[in-house]
């Protein structure tokens, strides 16, 4: 029997197709959201203490030490935050991205403008490259291009050094003019060909790290442990101080540091400056001084945002005593062009047999390198260490070095590689937000756009360029230092190191005695030659050398057996050293 039914079934309602709207709900936030950042307090300085970032650290002052919020990669930035620490980032890094052209020019005596170029090229190749490198694009499986860090790429000083020992190879083969000066001397003509060399050579060479990307990260450090990459680092900036930092601060790096008697070298830069003085005069000493001087006090005293720009600090406060003092050409200023981009210059690209083994070793510096500047960023991004996703971090980050290689050359500069110096400012600003680095690039960018900057730039007087460089190119050592900190001290690394130095240290304070090694060889041909000057080459950079000799040794000593550990706690005396630094702490 069935009930009655007392209500009836509701209308169903027919389908609706989706509105054609709803594929701009996305959008729509998205505009919300900025909206909202260009039109509030909280989008604009949210809650981050500007205050403690601009205050200076008085002597003698009880100052506050409450640090401000971090801001992780992803986070919402305030705009003026973002801002001012990209500002922060790009200037950290300027010092380091504009001495390396500088030295190029000079080593090749080409002229003002072409140096300007090089200048802008070199700042604007490294902002487009850094927002390669600071994406996570993921391209197939688990490989990616970029880490998805604050991670900037910049000129290498490990290519400067090799390039100075390929261009003596040039003007020793006549590959490079060479000028007899009416003394006798000699001195080096410009010749631009030799820089386009260098940049096909190592658009070549930089396939090898492309590769080297997709093995294992785990193999790699393996292979390239902090033995070997804390020694090379240790003596890409030994070398760099003594080839350019110090003979700078003297007066200059070219000919007139030998003091010759006559000729255009006679006195420092040349005998046209406005100021010629024989090289190591004591006005250029203290020029040099005053700028590492000021680097040390704005440690001490400068406010963080000073601290992180401490090097240009020290090239504005010597640059402006230099140029009252009358030190200072503006020539290169009036030349340079206001507005410039890539490709104003450019250079023939070519090959040099004998620089591709050498450009080659520099690539797996570059990779060893990129490895332990990944590693520190994401350290002080608050990010892990271990585990697939930082494996993938780190394969991302030598891909997108080595691609930087190959398109920097494209942009008529030399090969790029991670930075480091952008691993302070995140840790003394707490933003490892990639908002910043964003920024930072565009400030890059700009930078290099505005032509008459190269031109200053150019204009820095040796003294004031070597007496922060020397410091900068130190700053590169003491990492070598830091890094190889990590081992572990038994008598195999002992060994390792011990060799290697031999070959780094005996070349660094001795150059030179390796260049006559195959001049007993009669008539070789060609091919035989081009090896020959490249193994010169590898012997006569002192880091190339002894990273070769520490690699092939860690691959071949057998490691050693581990030590055994101390049962017996009664045997022993255990002792807490960190209580002994800390007189507040106590062992547990």
């Amino acid at each position: 029997m069935s009930l009655p039914t007392t209500s009836q079934p509701q209308a169903i309602e027919p389908p609706s197709l989706p509105s054609s709207s709803s594929g701009l709900s996305p959008l729509k936030a998205r505009v919300r959201k900025v909206k909202r950042r260009l039109t509030t307090r909280d989008g604009w300085i949210g809650d981050y203490d500007y205050t403690w970032l601009c205050t200076p650290r008085l002597p003698f002052t009880k100052q506050d030490r409450r640090a401000p919020p971090f801001y992780a990669l992803d986070d919402e930035l305030p705009l003026v935050l973002a801002i001012s620490s990209g500002l922060q980032h790009s200037l950290a890094m300027l010092a380091g991205l504009i001495t390396p052209p500088i030295i190029f020019a000079s080593a090749l005596n080409l002229d003002a403008a072409t140096s300007s170029y090089m200048i802008s090229a070199s700042l604007i190749g490294c902002g487009i490259m850094s927002l390669v490198q600071m994406s996570r694009i993921h391209l197939f499986k688990g490989y990616y291009l970029g880490t998805g860090l604050i991670t900037v790429v910049g000129t290498s000083f490990a290519t400067l050094s090799t390039a100075n020992a390929i261009f003596d190879a040039m003007y020793r083969d006549g590959t490079c003019p060479s000028i007899t000066n009416a003394d006798g001397s000699i001195s080096r003509g410009p010749c631009p060909d030799a820089y386009g060399m260098v940049l096909g050579t190592s658009l070549v060479c930089s396939f090898l790290e492309i590769f080297m990307s997709f093995c294992s990260p785990k193999i790699l450090k393996r292979i390239f442990p902090p033995l070997v990459t804390g020694t090379v680092i240790l003596l890409i900036g030994s070398s760099l101080i003594g080839s350019s930092g110090i003979a700078n601060w003297g007066g200059g790096s070219n000919n007139c540091s030998g003091r010759p008697e006559t000729g255009i070298f006679a006195l420092c830069p040349t005998i046209f400056a406005p100021r010629p003085l024989p090289w190591g005069s004591p006005e250029f000493i203290g020029l040099g001084f005053l700028s590492f001087i000021t680097i040390i006090l704005t440690e001490m005293f400068g406010s963080p945002f000073m601290k992180n720009i401490s090097i240009i600090v020290g090239l504005l406060v010597g640059c402006i005593v230099a140029g009252a003092a009358g030190y200072m050409d503006d020539s290169t200023i009036k030349s340079a062009p206001a507005i410039t981009f890539l490709w104003v210059k450019t250079f023939k690209i070519n090959v040099y047999p004998p620089a591709i083994l050498p450009m080659l070793a520099v690539y797996v510096s570059l990779a060893m390198e990129a490895i332990g500047d990944i590693t520190a960023s994401a350290e002080v991004s608050r990010q892990a260490v271990v585990g697939d996703v930082f494996d993938s971090r780190i394969q991302g980050g030598i891909l997108g070095d080595g691609i930087s290689g190959f398109i920097s050359a494209l942009f008529t500069v030399t090969p790029l590689s991670t930075f480091a110096q952008n691993n302070g400012v995140i840790a003394i600003t707490r933003c490892a937000n990639r908002g910043a680095g964003r920024w930072c690039c565009f400030f890059l960018i700009l930078f290099g756009v505005l032509g008459k900057l190269s031109g200053v730039f150019l204009a820095i007087p040796n003294p004031v360029l070597g007496g922060v460089t020397t410091f900068l190119f130190a700053n590169v050592a003491s990492s070598g230092v830091r890094v190889l900190s990590h081992i572990r001290w038994t008598r195999r690394d002992r060994f390792i190191l011990s060799a290697a130095l031999a070959f780094g240290l005996g070349n660094l304070l001795k150059p030179g005695i390796f260049e006559h090694l195959f001049d007993g060889v009669e008539n070789p041909n060609k091919g035989l030659e081009g090896l020959f000057d490249s193994i010169t080459i590898i012997l006569s950079t002192p880091f190339l050398s002894a990273g070769v000799v520490a690699a092939l040794l860690n691959l071949i000593l057998p490691q050693e057996a581990p030590e055994p550990t101390i049962q017996d706690d009664a045997s022993a005396e255990v002792v807490d050293v960190e209580s002994q630094d800390d007189p507040e702490k106590k062992p547990l």
